[in-house]
C-alpha cells in the first residue's frame, strides 16, 4: 500500500455509528456534550460556535442524504452538501476515533480531491472553482496581515501599526498605468471595481461615477472572512478589523484625489467617493 494512500480504521459501521451519533446529538440540540478536539486549541470556540449556528440554522431535510465517507488512519471524514449562510456548499465534517470514542475535529467548505490525482506522472491537479480559490488567497493574504498588524501594535503601537498598511501610492499608480485611456481619477474608480471583482473575488456594483462623485455597492470577502473563518475572532476585534480596513481605503482613495466615506449593512459595504478640489488638498486631507 503507497503511504499516500488511506488505511483503514476499522470497519464501515463503525464510521457509521460516528456520524449517527453526532447527527442525534446535534438534532436534539445537545450540542454543548459534543466533544470537540480540534487541530489547534485555539480553535475550540470557533468550533463550538458553528456547532451553535449549525443546530440553529440546519435545514434538516438536507441530513437525510447519506454522506460520502473516507477513513484515514484515525479520522474518518464526511462529505455533505449544505446550505449556510445562504448558500449550498459542500462541508467536510472530520472526527477523530480514539479507545472507541470520538471527537469533533474540524469542519471545512474547502475540499482539495487530490486523493482523485490519477496515475504518475500526472500535470493535472484536481481543481476548484474560481470562487474557492479566491476565498483561498483573500483568508491566507489577510490572515497574514492580522498577525502583523497585531505584531506592530504590540511593539510600535496601534497609529504606527495602521500608518505600515497604508499602500495608496502604489496602488494609485497601478490604476493609472493600468487604466491609462481614461483620467487617473476615474481610473482609480474603475480599476478598483475590477481589482475587487476579479483579483479578490467580491461582488462590486458601480452605481455612480462622474468626475466629482462615485458610488460603489461591494461586498468585500474580507468582511465575509471575519464571520465565516473563526480563527479572526480570536485575533482581532471587529472594530480593529473594520479600522484596518478604512484606514487602507482611506489613504488609496487620497492619494487618487478622492475622499471616501463608509456606510455597512451586514457584510455590504457603500463607498461614496467625492473629489477633492486639488491634488495638494487631497495630500494634507485626512479622509
Amino acid at each position: 500500500m503507497n503511504e499516500n494512500e488511506q488505511k483503514p480504521l476499522g470497519l464501515e459501521t463503525e464510521a457509521a455509528q460516528v456520524w449517527t451519533s453526532f447527527t442525534r446529538m446535534l438534532q436534539g440540540g445537545d450540542v454543548s456534550s459534543i466533544r470537540i478536539r480540534p487541530y489547534y486549541p485555539t480553535l475550540h470556540e470557533s468550533l463550538q460556535r458553528f456547532l451553535q449556528n449549525l443546530w440553529r440554522n440546519v435545514d434538516w431535510k438536507e441530513w437525510v442524504e447519506q454522506p460520502e465517507t473516507h477513513i484515514v488512519e484515525n479520522q474518518v471524514h464526511f462529505l455533505l452538501g449544505l446550505t449556510q449562510y445562504g448558500d449550498y456548499d459542500t462541508f467536510c465534517f472530520s472526527f477523530l476515533v480514539e479507545d472507541e470514542e470520538w471527537y469533533f475535529q474540524h469542519v471545512e467548505n474547502i475540499t482539495l480531491r487530490l486523493d482523485q490525482l490519477g496515475p504518475l506522472p500526472t500535470n493535472h491537479f484536481p481543481d476548484l472553482s474560481e470562487a474557492k480559490k479566491a476565498w483561498i488567497r483573500e483568508e491566507t493574504e489577510v490572515s497574514k496581515m492580522v498577525r502583523l498588524y497585531q505584531w506592530l501594535v504590540q511593539e510600535k503601537g496601534s497609529s504606527f501599526a495602521l500608518d505600515w498598511f497604508q499602500d495608496g501610492e502604489g496602488y494609485a499608480l497601478g490604476a493609472k498605468t493600468w487604466v491609462p485611456f481614461v483620467p487617473a481619477h476615474r481610473a482609480f474608480i474603475l480599476y478598483l471595481c475590477w481589482e475587487q471583482a476579479n483579483l479578490r473575488g467580491s461582488s462590486v456594483t458601480l452605481i455612480e461615477l462622474s468626475d466629482t462623485t462615485a458610488r460603489i455597492h461591494i461586498e468585500p470577502l474580507y468582511f465575509k472572512l471575519y464571520q465565516q473563518a473563526g480563527h479572526l475572532k480570536l485575533q482581532i476585534s471587529f472594530d480593529d478589523y473594520r479600522c484596518l480596513f478604512e484606514t487602507i481605503w482611506a489613504d488609496r482613495a487620497r492619494k487618487a484625489s478622492w475622499q471616501v466615506g463608509f456606510t455597512y449593512q451586514n457584510e455590504m459595504c457603500d463607498m461614496e467617493f467625492r473629489r477633492y478640489d486639488d491634488e495638494n488638498a487631497a495630500n494634507s486631507s485626512v479622509a
